[in-house]
């Protein structure tokens, strides 16, 4: 069994920087694919970025430029650095892992077997 843990949400002005990191335990070595999602009030989850085990980023077109994801496999950290944020980045940030299998539809939920409980990200204007 693996969890996941989410930190470093919190209240940012626009144009302000946040660092999410998404600890992982209960199992040593680097998960397939670990993702970032997010789920404003009222909307579906979104995917946000993703990290393979060998360092290949996939990124939504919105955040492009702005965010990057980044992964400690030492640690089993991944970490999402987030610049220049928007109103529009308000959600609840959720990461995500895949211990096996082949790199697929990453910016899917289904394809991911573990979640973390997630953490509130709020842009004020």
């Amino acid at each position: 069994q693996v969890q996941l843990v989410e930190s470093g949400g919190g209240l940012v002005q626009a144009g302000g920087s946040l660092r999410l990191s998404c600890a992982a335990s209960g199992r040593t070595g680097s998960s397939t694919a670990t993702g970032w999602f997010r789920q404003a009030p009222g909307k579906e989850r979104q995917f946000v970025a993703a990290i393979s085990w060998n360092t290949i980023t996939y990124y939504e077109d919105s955040v492009k430029g702005r965010f990057t994801i980044s992964r400690d496999n030492v640690k089993g950290t991944v970490y999402l650095q987030m610049n220049s944020l928007k109103p529009e980045d308000t959600a609840v940030y959720y990461c995500a892992a895949r211990l096996t299998g082949p790199i697929a539809r990453v910016t899917t939920t289904r394809y991911y077997d573990y979640w973390g409980q997630g953490t509130q990200v709020t842009v004020s204007s």
